[in-house]
């Protein structure tokens, strides 16, 4: 089988940031997903499965409310090497656009108090394994 083109990015060299990981042609629609780097693979610790968690529901929350952006929000959600996280939006975007989204996101994540969104056993499969500290 071929490599994907997220196994052919040389994670040696990847640094924190925001990135363009690839563009998707839907019909007449552009999804860009990018990835939104949180830690230097391979050289910094990864992150624990709770805060990614929860910075899981907070964004997806946060994205799918934000009154620009809530109708081109595809997904939002956590890479399987616990090093940053997917956003996945109908358009054809460069990292520069959206920039200011993610700032918006994390600061609204790194401020926020209170219950959890979706963190409830009907809500979600695994609603015990949060951390809003680390988050």
């Amino acid at each position: 089988m071929e490599k994907i083109a997220s196994f052919t990015v040389n994670h040696l060299d990847l640094l924190p940031g925001v990135y363009v990981s690839r563009k998707d042609h839907v019909g007449q629609e552009v999804l860009t997903t990018f990835d939104l780097r949180m830690c230097a693979p391979n050289r910094e610790p990864v992150m624990n499965t709770a805060e990614l968690h929860t910075i899981e529901h907070l964004a997806a929350t946060y994205l799918r409310n934000e009154p620009h952006w809530k109708e081109k929000v595809i997904y939002f959600g956590p890479m399987g090497c616990r090093t940053g996280c997917y956003l996945i939006l109908a358009g054809d975007y460069q990292s520069q656009d959206v920039v200011p989204l993610v700032r918006d996101t994390f600061r609204f994540i790194a401020g926020y108090e209170g219950e959890i969104p979706g963190a409830a056993p009907k809500d979600c499969g695994n609603y015990l394994d949060q951390n809003l500290p680390m988050a």
